[in-house]
């Protein structure tokens, strides 16, 4: 992803009125994406990548995590792409003033393999997808676009640094974490659990939908409602509740 564009920091607001509370613009239509980084060889890398697919429009760019903030207000992206380290403003802190200004937009992190760290506070602040820079462009068209659908991506790499990091903690530690997150998913009525089981396997509403034959509408109110009970910010974190726990999705019907 090393292709060469100008900066398009500066892309002047979209249509529409901007408001920190106003929702993103529904689709039908392009996924609208921000990009944030702060190398600019690898902005264009992520633009030329995303500009291959005519389902996706980048509709702004920033080199720190505040202008990427503002753009986000002014444009009201479907997918904020953000670098997680960036000059002033990071990427995971930008991600989560993102999430509490405009929760319609989905967060997709670009990390660099081997930081666990950042990997993790990313998605305690509320980022959905996590890919890395090295990865293949697919990857980053598959993430955005599963994010921009309300489900969690994360890239294979990622995902192995992520059970790598659960799976080192000790045999307590890893008990008590189990237990923890089963008190918590007690809390939730059994409809709840199965929302939250096929949620943890990455699945987006629709998916979910069709799996338990419920409307999708009925699916986004109880995603809604186990996110408050659990008390975390979005789908990934809860996803990594269901896994602690132990909670699994059944198998599709083609696969049982």
């Amino acid at each position: 992803m090393t292709a060469a564009g100008p900066d398009r920091s500066a892309t002047p607001p979209g249509p529409g009125p901007a408001g920190a509370g106003a929702p993103a613009p529904a689709r039908p239509g392009p996924i609208r994406v921000l990009v944030a980084d702060d190398e600019p060889m690898i902005r264009a890398g992520v633009r030329a990548v995303l500009a291959t697919d005519p389902g996706v429009e980048v509709v702004a760019e920033a080199a720190d995590g505040r202008r990427a903030v503002e753009l986000v207000r002014a444009h009201r992206p479907h997918v904020a792409v953000l670098d997680v380290r960036m000059p002033g403003t990071d990427g995971i802190d930008a991600a989560a003033e993102i999430r509490r200004a405009l929760p319609a937009t989905g967060v997709v992190m670009l990390t660099t393999f081997g930081e666990d760290d950042y990997i993790l506070r990313a998605l305690g602040a509320g980022a959905a997808g996590f890919l890395i820079k090295s990865g293949e462009p697919e990857e980053l068209l598959a993430g955005v676009r599963a994010v921009a659908e309300g489900a969690a991506y994360l890239s294979p790499k990622v995902a192995a640094r992520v059970v790598a990091h659960l799976a080192s903690t000790g045999a307590g530690e890893r008990a008590g974490r189990r237990n923890a997150a089963r008190e918590r998913i007690a809390e939730l009525t059994p409809r709840e659990r199965d929302v939250l089981a096929h949620l943890g396997g990455g699945l987006s509403n629709g998916q979910i939908a069709r799996r338990l034959h419920l409307v999708e509408g009925t699916v986004k109110a109880h995603v809604s409602s186990v996110l408050a009970r659990l008390g975390v910010g979005n789908r990934a974190a809860a996803a990594v509740v269901a896994h602690e726990a132990g909670l699994l999705p059944p198998p599709p019907p083609e696969q049982r």
